[in-house]
């Protein structure tokens, strides 16, 4: 059950709002002034505060002030609830990080919906997603209660690449957000000589290109259709009134983020320092992975020798020596140029 704290120097008021509270399902608290309501916060830590702003003692403006100078109750969600309606006090209210501002009289249906919402903003902010599509699809239901982005994605301009085709090129600006309806794509990084390196891999319900539209800089990257695919374009301004309506995605996308940029550095160290072996076993178990979510087994990928050495940072020699070593121990096959997952369980113990 979670816990809200009044705090209101108006006794009868301070009452028919204890109950109004109560009777949506909340444990409530109350605090006659600012300075009692300061102490029972920090006591009882409570999912959220209603305040009232003019009171004796220390008034609302000052409860919330105490609150930002502790970490332990800084991030608890803060409905200012006043009979002042002047636009100053509102914004000094807002900009000192208050939640929401309810003006006296006011509804129960008015204070459930805004304890509700406020509430269900925190939860998100406190919970951990995926640096994934399942991740993003999770947060975006979470926040919007929609199944999932692909809903950005419909009605929208269908454009078709051929195998080999780039998508966005690193160091353009983007201008759009791609999600994969059909195909596979592929993002890669080249070197000054001219030798590839594969950073991600996308397919059927993916979005790509969102890290550059979310830091806004220039593409780090360049997106390449593996096979012919049907890409959905998604207007920047478009997700970025996504971002703007709900706060708490924007947050939690820069969390997710910052998730996945550790994930590369620990993929460009594998490649840096792994040996041969294990960089190809790698590589497989990665596409393994993105393209077997069922667990088919054995399971064929379908990938040039080319591509998949890129993937492991290998020279394309080197890599099919491997590939032959691979099949000698029963751990793949080779069947009419495609590699075919015979153990995926050894293989995998080749990362540890």
């Amino acid at each position: 059950m979670k816990t809200v704290l009044l705090i209101e120097d108006n006794k009868e008021l301070r009452e028919n709002t204890t109950d109004i509270i109560a009777l949506a399902g909340y444990r409530v608290l109350s605090a006659e002034n600012g300075k009692t309501g300061i102490e029972m916060i920090l006591k009882y830590l409570p999912d959220l505060v209603v305040c009232d702003i003019m009171m004796p003692i220390l008034d609302g403006f000052g409860v919330l002030h105490l609150m930002q100078q502790h970490e332990e109750v800084k991030d608890i969600p803060f409905i200012f609830l006043t009979a002042k309606t002047e636009r100053s006090d509102f914004r000094k209210g807002m900009g000192m990080g208050a939640d929401d501002y309810i003006t006296k009289p006011f509804s129960g249906t008015e204070l459930w919906d805004a304890i509700a919402s406020r509430l269900k903003k925190a939860a998100i902010k406190k919970e951990q997603f995926a640096p994934d599509l399942k991740g993003l699809n999770k947060l975006m239901y979470e926040a919007t209660g929609k199944a999932s982005l692909e809903s950005l994605s419909k009605g929208r301009n269908i454009e078709k690449y051929k195998k080999k085709q780039p998508i966005y090129t690193e160091g353009n600006h983007p201008t759009k957000l791609y999600y994969v309806q059909q195909g596979k794509v592929k993002t890669i990084k080249t070197n000054d000589y001219g030798k590839e390196l594969v950073i991600d891999l996308y397919s059927a319900g993916d979005f790509l290109g969102y890290t550059a539209l979310l830091e806004d800089s220039l593409y780090k990257e360049t997106a390449v259709a593996m096979e012919e695919s049907e890409i959905a374009v998604i207007p920047l301004e478009d997700f970025e009134a996504l971002l703007n309506n709900h706060h708490e995605v924007t947050v939690q996308l820069m969390r997710m983020l910052a998730k996945n940029i550790t994930t590369k550095e620990q993929q460009l160290l594998g490649l840096a320092y792994n040996s041969l072996r294990k960089k190809v076993a790698e590589a497989l178990i990665n596409l393994y992975k993105k393209y077997n979510q069922q667990g088919e087994a054995p399971f064929t990928i379908d990938i040039s020798r080319e591509s998949l050495a890129t993937m492991a940072g290998a020279a394309t020699e080197s890599l099919i020596r491997t590939l032959y070593d691979f099949r000698e121990e029963k751990l793949i096959d080779i069947r009419e140029g495609a590699v075919v997952i015979l153990d995926e369980h050894k293989l995998s113990n080749m990362l540890c």
